[in-house]
């Protein structure tokens, strides 16, 4: 596995996982998809999307899973249990594992394979920024929990700890 993408694994599970504890701390199942005037997505939309942008981003595109993505849903849904959230979580991470680490110098090189919003960037820098994606939204979720139930608790989120050791 390239250095790259050997740090890029290490920040995808840290997030996705944090992304995990942030929706199990969710008091409720009707929370996790309400939101607060001025805000259109609730944090179970904002999951299913950024498991959705990876799913098809690496999952399908660089690793050839065969997923379909369904962005329209991933926004229109409006009910699901914490459960069926992680789920979906954990099967995106799975995907982000098994292609990552397949990814050579030359594939990280070259334009990404399809165009987004019109453009090809190279694929490196491309799934940089799907990393950061990832990070905005966990800090939306997040902000969003908070909000919406008034306690403090935090998920962990984006821990520098998670750096040196990515067991955490």
């Amino acid at each position: 596995m390239t250095p790259l993408c050997a740090d890029l694994l290490i920040l995808f599970r840290r997030d996705l996982q944090s992304l995990v504890r942030e929706v199990a701390l969710f008091p409720d199942e009707a929370t996790l998809w309400h939101t607060v005037p001025g805000i259109a997505n609730s944090a179970g939309n904002i999951a299913l999307h950024v498991a959705g942008n990876l799913r098809h981003f690496v999952g399908t595109v660089l690793g050839a899973s065969g997923y379909v993505r369904q962005r329209d849903q991933e926004f229109a849904q409006r009910e699901g249990t914490r459960a069926e959230v992680v789920a979906v979580l954990e099967v995106a991470l799975a995907e982000v594992e098994g292609t990552l680490p397949a990814l050579d110098p030359a594939a990280l090189a070259a334009p990404f394979p399809v165009p987004v919003a019109g453009v090809q960037p190279p694929t490196d820098r491309f799934l940089l920024h799907l990393a950061v994606h990832l990070g905005f939204h966990l800090g939306q979720a997040g902000y969003l929990r908070r909000t919406l139930t008034g306690g403090p608790a935090s998920a962990g989120a984006m821990g520098i700890q998670g750096l040196v050791d990515p067991a955490l």
